[in-house]
């Protein structure tokens, strides 16, 4: 002990060094403050916060722009960890710069109830943009961040108040760079020329379970360039100089996105497991840590120690973003008497709030037998919602024509400005990101992680549209979004298998349960083009985590709301009561439907009228809202004693457990096959004496 505390003193005398000692005093504080809380953890990832210390150091104390004090300033630097294993790096950043994260949560690292998890949570830690840990997920919401940046920065600069003006800021590894999602990501933002987004790259050639060059030979800093980056390389990961210079010239490069390579060495100072996997996913041991700390100089006791220099130099950036966002209010001050109307509608956009009339253009649908597909509905609603909505804009993975999310007039995000335009750099001009149309490409992953930075960065509210199928290729970042309470909607259509010819591969089954279960996901699918009408309102106003619409191919009739004047309140219950018997009857079989089955379950209680069989048909669009309700309206739409027949084309699993064993399902538990709608629907026992017969059967057991 007496040799502890008097190696803890002469390491204080270090507290009147020069400004060199004192940038690597305060990065060897990011590696043992890391080092300590998975040490006593006994979990944890220390490889990257030893490895990655210096360039997180110059990023947060010579670049970053945030205010410790007010983490959601709406001008700050974004910055997102998407190696998020290596989430100590961060967690010791934003507790030395004066976030509201005491040391007694850096000591509850992934403890029960703790601010600090195994990995970054949204909505958790004070200063954590996004959740990441899926790796390549953090690398896509940096796009979608940079992209609301530049989005938001065209529509309300001027030149004279350039209100909207920060950077993205991305640290990246190995593994994310191998992940197919940051790839489609890459490549788009290559393609778009988002200067304002830069990526740090921790190149330590190290994974989980090997050494890269096992699995990942390729030349990285090639494969940015031929997507349209802006590449450099640090070749000492400890040079903190080269990695401040590596960064300015980042910030430099107007046009292009930008993709430092840094080389580091994992685990850095450990003797036996620096540059070894063995320093990737496990605490180091408390012998390494001992002769890790006598390595570097640092003091065996106390753990968690920080000197009374390294404190007093991070927190200056307290006194520098309290001051920043001072300035920009002032700024704001000044575009208000400049731009009044434009002041009034960001501010909105960026507190969330919509505009006082933003439904009062939205269609009106009227009765039609022979019907609209859902998904043109949809189209129709949609554009009139982005007329009125600001912060609306999104897209499709190359689907526009298709899922009709085209918005008209809307112009393009990331038109050149100049028709001779050169991405790469080479002639002048730039991109227009005035647009509200995003063509993804045929990128569903990339979208799906794009959509969630786009959300998160605020003042943006993303859609993105594809065919119900291919939301299989989005899950991982749909479940993100889940998880992070992201106001995200998902258009999408092709909803089962009357899409038809196109076969098995593209006629969802599967998928409808597969979000349904998702936790924090609204799931709606329409019955008629006045549902959703309704489905758009909840998706515009539910900002409790993302709404996917399970949307038609094919016609289907439109309801007529004189006939059926519940449909509105009924749909924004998740569930109500289309029809019940016409002589007020207790029904003796409750037909359940969603999306297009709701007509074939009125049509079959057209016929089983004609057979004496009273009946209810339930229109039950979502789900998720309807099981929320109050039992007391649950009850009433659905009597527990009363059997119920429900009519769904896509699995049948997923109905008893939200409805009870006294339930039937007409569904498919097998894949579609390649012939018309109408074929597939009368071949899988979706036809109207299918339904009869079966409705027939249960209510007969009733009167037994």
């Amino acid at each position: 002990m007496k040799e502890s505390k008097k190696n803890t003193e002469d390491f204080k005398g270090l507290d009147k060094i020069g400004k060199a000692d004192i940038d690597q005093l305060a990065v060897n504080t990011i590696r043992f403050l890391s080092i300590d809380a998975i040490q006593k953890a006994n979990s944890g990832h220390p490889g990257l916060p030893m490895g990655a210390a210096p360039m997180a150091y110059v990023l947060w104390t010579r670049f970053l722009r945030h205010n410790p004090k007010n983490p959601h300033w709406f001008n700050r630097d974004r910055f997102v960890l998407s190696a998020g294993h290596g989430s100590m790096l961060l967690y010791s950043l934003l507790h030395l710069t004066g976030y509201d994260l005491p040391m007694e949560q850096i000591k509850q690292f992934r403890q029960w109830d703790s601010l600090t998890p195994g990995h970054p949570e949204r909505g958790v830690t004070p200063g954590v943009e996004v959740t990441t840990g899926p790796l390549g997920q953090g690398f896509g919401n940096s796009l979608g961040m940079a992209m609301a940046e530049a989005f938001l920065a065209a529509r309300y600069n001027r030149p004279d108040n350039e209100i909207i003006n920060h950077y993205t800021y991305c640290l990246v590894g190995d593994g994310d760079l191998m992940e197919g999602v940051a790839t489609e990501s890459a490549s788009l933002a290559g393609h778009l020329g988002l200067g304002k987004l830069i990526c740090l790259y921790d190149d330590n050639r190290i994974t989980l379970s090997a050494a890269t060059d096992l699995t990942f030979t390729e030349n990285v800093k090639e494969r940015f360039n031929t997507y349209g980056w802006h590449t450099q390389s640090v070749d000492d990961g400890n040079n903190l100089n080269s990695i401040e210079n590596a960064i300015k010239n980042a910030q430099l490069e107007s046009n292009r996105p930008s993709l430092i390579l840094v080389r580091t060495q994992i685990g850095y100072g450990s003797p036996n497991k620096q540059g070894s996997f063995e320093a990737h996913g496990s605490p180091l041991g408390e012998n390494e840590v001992r002769i890790t700390k006598q390595n570097l100089g640092w003091p065996q006791e106390p753990s968690f120690y920080i000197p009374d220099s390294v404190s007093s130099h991070f927190l200056k950036a307290v006194e520098t973003g309290t001051q920043l966002e001072l300035n920009w209010e002032e700024m704001f001050s000044n575009y208000e008497q400049g731009y009044p109307e434009l002041a009034l509608e960001l501010r909105q956009t960026i507190k969330g709030e919509l505009p006082g009339n933003w439904d009062s253009t939205l269609p009106k649908f009227t009765k039609d037998e022979s019907g609209l597909p859902t998904r043109k509905a949809s189209g129709k609603v949609l554009n009139a919602l982005a007329d009125k909505i600001p912060a609306l804009l999104g897209g499709s993975a190359d689907l526009n024509p298709s899922t009709y999310t085209e918005l008209k007039n809307a112009g393009n995000f990331g038109s050149p400005s100049n028709p001779v335009y050169d991405p790469q750099g080479s002639a002048g001009g730039g991109w227009d990101y005035s647009g509200k149309n995003i063509h993804f490409g045929v990128r569903e992953h990339g979208m799906g992680a794009i959509l969630n930075g786009l959300a998160a960065h605020g003042g943006i509210m993303p859609f993105g549209a594809t065919f119900l199928i291919f939301s299989d290729y989005m899950r991982p970042s749909i479940r993100l979004a889940a998880l992070m309470d992201l106001h995200v909607i998902y258009v999408f259509t092709h909803d089962s298998i009357s899409v038809g010819e196109d076969g098995p591969t593209h006629q969802p089954v599967e998928q409808l349960l597969g979000l349904r279960s998702i936790p924090n996901m609204t799931v709606i699918r329409p019955a008629d083009a006045n549902e959703t009408l309704e489905a758009w309102r909840i998706a515009i106003e539910h900002r409790d985590g993302p709404v996917a619409l399970a949307l038609t191919r094919q016609n289907v009739p439109i309801l007529d709301l004189e006939q059926y004047p519940q449909l509105p309140q009924g749909v924004r219950a998740g569930g109500y009561i289309l029809t019940d018997p016409v002589n007020h009857e207790s029904p003796e079989i409750i037909l359940i439907s969603t999306g297009s089955e709701v007509h074939l379950a009125l049509a079959a209680y057209e016929k089983l009228a004609t057979l004496g069989i009273p009946s209810r048909v339930v229109s039950l669009p979502c789900w998720n809202i309807f099981k929320n309700m109050p039992e007391e309206y649950r009850r009433m739409v659905l009597p527990s004693k009363i059997p119920m027949l429900a009519i769904e084309a896509g699995t049948p699993l997923g109905w008893e457990p939200y409805f009870g064993s006294s339930i039937s399902v007409v569904g498919i538990d097998h894949f579609g096959a390649s012939a018309p709608g109408e074929t597939l629907m009368q071949k899988f026992g979706f036809d109207l004496d299918a339904i009869v017969g079966k409705a027939q059967e249960l209510a007969m057991k009733t009167r037994e």
